[in-house]
C-alpha cells in the first residue's frame, strides 16, 4: 500500500526492562542500576531542555541529588511552560474512595484506553509511581481540593469507572507546575541548577554517536552559544501545533525533538495525536489557537444535540423529548465519561449527520442544568468556577444559564521520540521525558494521565536511570570540532531562512499545513486522503523555501525567525506523520481509518498486523524514512475489542 513512501529496517527492542513479575520490574531495575557517589555527581553535567512538569521536576530532583544541571526554556520564566494550561487533574491509584481502585486497575485501564498500543512494563511502572506523586506534591504544598473533613478529594475522568483524579479546581497543572518551579528555584538558589530562560535549542552536539550537548539561540540577542554535558534530557513537550490550530500554547513546537531525530533518534508513532472532545469550537479564520475546556466538566455536564438536523432553536427552547444525549444512549456503562477518542468520534458523527449546533454546525452542547439543580450553583461554582469564567470571557455566553458549546480539537501527542525503559533514546546519552517521548499512552491518552506521566518521569524515573548511564560512561571533554560542526549547522540554517526573502508570511504556510493535516490526517483518515497529503506537503515545503518572508536579522530579537525555524520542522514532521498514518491501515484509538470499521461504525483494530511501535529513522534530505518495528507483547492485559457500552 505504501510502496515508495518508506523503507523497512531491522526490528528493535527495549532491552532495559527486566524480566520477572511485572510488579517487581521497576524495583529490580533500580537495584541493578549503577550508582554514583555524591562527590562525583558534582563533577557531572546534565542539560535539560524544557521546564514544564517533566523538565522542572527533573531539574529540581537532579539538582537536589548533586548534579550540575544546565536548564533551558524559550519562555521568559519556567512558570510559563505549557503544563500550566492543564486543568482537570492528575491520576493516582490511591483508592481513597474505596471504590475498587488499585495500581493494577490503573495499569489495566491505561493499556486498554491506549487501545493496546503501549508497553506493559512502562505503564505498570507509571501506575505504581502514581501513588508516590501525590505524597510528593502534598509535601510541596500543592493545594489539592479537599473534602469537608480535610481528606483529599477525587473525581472521575473519561475511560474509568472509579474516582482517582486529584485536582485543584480547574487549575491543577498550574498548581503542580508552581510546586515543581519552587523546588527548581531552590536548586537555582543553591547553585546546583543554572537556568537559561529565553533560550531555544536549535541542534544537538554529537560525538562518536553520543549526545554531548546542545547549541542554543538567545532569543533576546540572537547570540548562538553551545553547552556540553555528560547527558542531555529533552523535556520539550508535544508537537500538536503541526495542525496550526490546537490547544497548545502558540510557542509549543517540535524543533528540539526533530533536531535529535535528524541525528538518528527514532521518532515513534508520530501519527498518534489526541483529539480532545471538549474544546471551544472554532469561530473564524482569525484564530491562531484553540481553548480547551477541561475534561473534568464531563463529570457533571451532559452532552447532547437536537434529535433533528437543522434545529436552530435556543437550547432552552428544545424540550427534553427532542434532545439526544447520545453518549448516554450509545455507551450506557460509561455515558459521558467514555474515553476521549470515543467522545470525539461520537461528536464528529452527530455533527456530520447535520445535528451539530452553533456556527457552521460544528459543536455539541455540554449542559450543566441538571448538576446545578441537583447540587446547587454554589457547589458547581466551587468545582468549576474558573473554567466557567474562562468560557464566558471567550464566548460571551454564561454557562450557568446556557449550555457550553464544545467540539473536538487537537490536544496532546502520544507519539514522540522512541525511548527504552530507562527513558533513553536509541542515541546514547539522549534521554526524553514527558510528552516528548512516546512510551506510556499508546494510541490514546486517558484524561489526567499527562500530569501523572510528566511528574513520574521527572521526579522518580529519570533520576534513577540517568545515574546508570553516567556511571557506566566516563566521557572525555567534547572535541571542539564536534561543537564547531553543530554551531555551523545552526548558523547556516538561520542564514538560509533569512536569505529566501520571499513574499509569503510564515503564518500563511503554517496555516496551510495545518489545514492539510486536519483534513487528511485528523480524526478520520482514508488511504486516498493520506496519499493526497503526501502530494501536497512536499510541494508546500518546496514553496516555503522559495517564498517565505523572514524580516529582520539573526542577531536580534526576531520572532519571525523563531517561527520560521519551527514551521520548517513542522513541514518535515507533517510528512512523516502522514507516512506513518498511511502505513498503519487499522483504526486505533482516535485514529480512525474509514477502511477499517466494524458493522456498527466503531474503530476496528488489527492486532495481527499492527501490534507494534512504529519507530522511524531519518534517511536524510529527500530520503525515504526507514521503519523499525518494536513488537508489543501483552502478558497481563490481553488485547480485546474495546467496549464502553
Amino acid at each position: 500500500m505504501t510502496d515508495g513512501f518508506y523503507k523497512s529496517g531491522e526490528p528493535i527492542a527495549d532491552t532495559k526492562a527486566p524480566g520477572g513479575p511485572i510488579e517487581d520490574r521497576w524495583t529490580t531495575r533500580k537495584f541493578e542500576a549503577k550508582q554514583i557517589n555524591p562527590a562525583n555527581k558534582r563533577k557531572k553535567k546534565i542539560i535539560i531542555i524544557g521546564t514544564g512538569l517533566a523538565g522542572g521536576s527533573a531539574g529540581a530532583t537532579l539538582g537536589e541529588a548533586g548534579y550540575h544541571v544546565q536548564q533551558f526554556c524559550f519562555q521568559d520564566s519556567p512558570r510559563r511552560a505549557h503544563s500550566i494550561a492543564a486543568q482537570g487533574g492528575i491520576n493516582a491509584a490511591k483508592n481513597y474512595r474505596n471504590d475498587g481502585d488499585s495500581v493494577h486497575r490503573l495499569f489495566y485501564e491505561t493499556v486498554k484506553g491506549g487501545d493496546f498500543r503501549s508497553r506493559e512494563s512502562n505503564v505498570r511502572r507509571l501506575a505504581e509511581i502514581s501513588t508516590q506523586i501525590i505524597d510528593q506534591c502534598v509535601a510541596q504544598g500543592v493545594p489539592f481540593a479537599r473534602e469537608y473533613g480535610g481528606l483529599l478529594d477525587n473525581r472521575s475522568f473519561g475511560g474509568t469507572q472509579v474516582s482517582r483524579t486529584f485536582y485543584a479546581r480547574g487549575q491543577t497543572g498550574q498548581q503542580l507546575l508552581l510546586g515543581a518551579y519552587q523546588a527548581l528555584m531552590r536548586q537555582v538558589d543553591a547553585g546546583n541548577v543554572e537556568l537559561y530562560p529565553r533560550h531555544e535549542m536549535l541542534d544537538l552536539i554529537m560525538e562518536d554517536g553520543r549526545a554531548r550537548g546542545v547549541v542554543v539561540r538567545n532569543l533576546i540577542t540572537g547570540e548562538i552559544k553551545h553547552y556540553t554535558a555528560d547527558a542531555v534530557v529533552l523535556a520539550s513537550g508535544g508537537y500538536g501545533n503541526v495542525y496550526f490550530l490546537s490547544t497548545n500554547a502558540m510557542g509549543s513546537n517540535v524543533t528540539a525533538s526533530w533536531r535529535a531525530h535528524r541525528h538518528g533518534a527514532l521518532f515513534a508513532n508520530p501519527c498518534y495525536t489526541q483529539i480532545h472532545p471538549t474544546c471551544i469550537p472554532v469561530s473564524g479564520d482569525h484564530q491562531s489557537k484553540l481553548t480547551l475546556m477541561s475534561e473534568s466538566l464531563r463529570n457533571d455536564g451532559r452532552v447532547w444535540v437536537p434529535k433533528k438536523g437543522g434545529d436552530t432553536r435556543r437550547p432552552a427552547d428544545i424540550p427534553e423529548s427532542e434532545r439526544d444525549y447520545y453518549l448516554e444512549r450509545i455507551y450506557p456503562s460509561f455515558g459521558n465519561l467514555v474515553p476521549r477518542d470515543i467522545a470525539s468520534r461520537a461528536a464528529k458523527n452527530v455533527c456530520d449527520e447535520g445535528r451539530g449546533v452553533g456556527p457552521g454546525g460544528l459543536g455539541v452542547y455540554l449542559d450543566f442544568a441538571d448538576a446545578i439543580e441537583r447540587l446547587g450553583r454554589d457547589k458547581v461554582e466551587a468545582k468549576y468556577g474558573n473554567l466557567f469564567q474562562m468560557y464566558e470571557r471567550i464566548t460571551g455566553e454564561n454557562p450557568y444559564d446556557t449550555p457550553m458549546r464544545i467540539y473536538p480539537a487537537v490536544h496532546y501527542t502520544m507519539g514522540g521520540l522512541w525511548v527504552d525503559y530507562d527513558l533513553q533514546s536509541n542515541v546514547p546519552g539522549l534521554f526524553v521525558i514527558g510528552e516528548a517521548n512516546f512510551s506510556d499512552h499508546g494510541a490514546n491518552r486517558l484524561g489526567a494521565s499527562a500530569l501523572m506521566q510528566g511528574l513520574a518521569d521527572g521526579y522518580f524515573v529519570l533520576p534513577n536511570t540517568v545515574n546508570d548511564y553516567i556511571a557506566r560512561n566516563a566521557l572525555p571533554p567534547v572535541d571542539p570540532e564536534a561543537v564547531a560542526a553543530a554551531e555551523e549547522r545552526v548558523t547556516s540554517r538561520i542564514e538560509r531562512l533569512l536569505a529566501v526573502d520571499g513574499d509569503r508570511t510564515v503564518d500563511s504556510f503554517h496555516r496551510e499545513l495545518g489545514h492539510i493535516m486536519w483534513e487528511y490526517c485528523g480524526m478520520e483518515r482514508t488511504e486516498e486522503g493520506l496519499r493526497k497529503a503526501l502530494e501536497l506537503i512536499p510541494a508546500l515545503r518546496a514553496e516555503f523555501w522559495e517564498r517565505v518572508k523572514v524580516t529582520g536579522k539573526g542577531e536580534e530579537l526576531n520572532q519571525q525567525l523563531e517561527k520560521a525555524g519551527r514551521v520548517a520542522d513542522f513541514l518535515e514532521l507533517g510528512e512523516l506523520m502522514v507516512v506513518d498514518a498511511l502505513h498503519r491501515s487499522e483504526s486505533c484509538g482516535g485514529h480512525f481509518r474509514a477502511e477499517s470499521q466494524d458493522e456498527d461504525g466503531e474503530a476496528k483494530r488489527d492486532d495481527a498486523n499492527f501490534a507494534y511501535v512504529a519507530a522511524w529513522e531519518w534517511a536524510g534530505e529527500g530520503g525515504q524514512p526507514v521503519l523499525h518495528k518494536e513488537a508489543l507483547d501483552f502478558e497481563y492485559v490481553k488485547p480485546t475489542q474495546r467496549s464502553y457500552k
